[in-house]
């Protein structure tokens, strides 16, 4: 599966949400929502988040900034 940078993707082996924001070798390099560090991930392992997944994502980083726990 061909996915875009600047796509929204789940990690199915621990359910995270980022943004596909490159290559390396044979893995995609994913960025969580909001910014942070990249993680590797293995094509194989990813799937195209929900609109819905997409959304809790947003909401939990931005709860997260309200309580001042990310910048």
């Amino acid at each position: 599966m061909h996915l875009p940078i600047g796509s929204y993707v789940v990690d199915i082996h621990t359910g995270k949400v980022g943004t596909v924001m490159g290559r390396e070798g044979p893995y995609l390099q994913l960025r969580p929502l909001g910014g942070g560090r990249e993680w590797d991930c293995d094509p194989e392992g990813v799937r195209v988040a929900t609109t819905a997944e997409r959304l809790s994502a947003a909401t939990a980083l931005a709860n997260a900034r309200s309580r001042g726990e990310v910048p």
